[in-house]
């Protein structure tokens, strides 16, 4: 018994998942004007971090992108490896409008594009993922040729990080309404979710850094509708979700593009709010 304990000792440590395709890096850190984001190959090449003039705005401890809630599985997408796998379709690197034959760990560049196709079960996907004027763009497209029911779609995915304080978000057609909030860790408001609302743009605070991000939805199928909610979980983040077909079923046939604009600014707890309205206004 006591040489079978000592040699779990020696057993090999499990591999890191790698994807079906993709260069053979575990990181890749893209770096255009004040953005910064990291690319990692254990989430399938999705988004693992923002940065902003160097300060993380986000933390690597979550999954990014889009994910599939079926409702005889569970969630199947992005980091989520528990159910099944996400297949990769194609990957393509672009720096500076020039494709990349082979990236590196490290590129730098005015703009920067990352075209992924992949698919889940029934459902192609294609996500775009753009660094450029100092912001970051996501694009989402979905295609079925048959009726798949869901429990839920999220796009978007934003793990910012656990020290957020505050939230704010509004709707263009009615910009007198106001929706914010802080965000703290007391008990009563553990795992709550904020927001919960169709809105066009949102925002949140970072006080460490004394930043700010809004996130603008640039694009978006009526059908399935969409809502924007904030996941407070203290310690490991507060989570934006863009959440579609709820309980839904998605049609045959059906092809929805969403795509988000997100973009930063530095200000002081007392004029956040303010600022983020504006650079809210300047992303239509």
């Amino acid at each position: 018994m006591a040489l079978g304990l000592a040699l779990t000792g020696f057993l090999p440590a499990k591999e890191p998942f790698k994807p079906n395709l993709g260069p053979d890096l575990p990181r890749i850190t893209v770096t255009c004007g004040d953005v910064t984001l990291l690319l990692r190959q254990t989430t399938q090449w999705t988004p693992g971090r923002i940065d902003f003039r160097g300060k993380a705005m986000t933390t690597e401890s979550s999954a990014y992108g889009t994910v599939f809630s079926f409702p005889d599985v569970g969630f199947i997408g992005t980091a989520h490896l528990e159910n099944e796998p996400e297949k990769l379709q194609s990957l393509d690197f672009f720096l500076d409008d020039k494709r990349l034959e082979a990236p590196t760990a490290e590129l730098k560049g005015r703009s920067f594009r990352l075209e992924r196709k992949s698919r889940i079960r029934i459902f192609d996907l294609t996500n775009v993922t753009e660094i450029k004027n100092h912001r970051l763009y996501e694009t989402t497209t979905v295609h079925t040729t048959e009726a798949v029911p869901l429990k839920l779609v999220y796009h978007f995915m934003h793990a910012w990080r656990p020290t957020v304080s505050a939230f704010l978000a509004g709707s263009d057609s009615a910009p007198e309404k106001n929706i914010s909030g802080p965000l703290r860790d007391d008990k009563e408001v553990v795992r709550k979710f904020y927001i919960n609302e169709r809105v066009d743009w949102m925002a949140v605070y970072e006080p460490q850094s004394g930043q700010f991000a809004v996130s603008r939805i640039l694009q978006a199928p009526e059908f399935g509708g969409h809502v924007s909610t904030i996941w407070n979980v203290p310690g490991t983040y507060r989570k934006f979700y863009l959440k579609c077909f709820s309980s839904a079923t998605v049609p045959a046939g059906f092809t929805g593009t969403w795509s988000m604009v997100t973009a930063f600014g530095s200000a002081t707890p007392e004029t956040w709010e303010a600022q983020a309205r504006s650079l809210a206004a300047a992303l239509r």
